[in-house]
């Protein structure tokens, strides 16, 4: 079987090195340290034909924000006729559980949203939830 490949997009090196530490037996990890940097990797990968299956988002990063991240992740899948539902899982990993933070991240079409501190059960399920574990 193939081994999912995941992006960390965290500009928090504790979170990321958890993040990481936690997926590493599930997953080959990539990380970017913030939206913009986790973009041109989502869009890299996308174009080598090896897209992401798994990408973990955090919120609040300086550059480009993670709702800014996830949407144009979306539009880089749709511009290569990708649909969001065949496409990456994209989970949100944040501090932010406030209902505008997590109707926002699900109306750009998120499909997870996981609030800090993130437990590997809470991980793990979720993973399994998206069916990419």
């Amino acid at each position: 079987m193939m081994e999912t490949k995941c992006l960390i997009v965290e500009d928090d090196f504790t979170s990321r090195t958890i993040l990481q530490k936690l997926l590493s037996d599930y997953a080959e990890c990539h990380i970017a340290v913030n939206g913009k940097e986790a973009v041109a990797a989502f869009k890299a990968a996308l174009d080598s034909g090896q897209p992401y299956d798994l990408v973990c988002l955090d919120i609040m990063m300086p550059e480009k924000d993670g709702q800014d991240a996830l949407k144009q992740m979306r539009q880089l899948e749709e511009d290569s006729g990708t649909l969001s539902t065949q496409g990456a899982r994209i989970v949100m990993t944040t501090a932010l559980n406030d209902m505008k933070n997590v109707k926002h991240a699900y109306h750009s079409l998120c499909d997870g949203y996981l609030v800090k501190p993130i437990s590997k059960a809470k991980l793990i399920e979720e993973m399994q939830k998206l069916a990419v574990l």
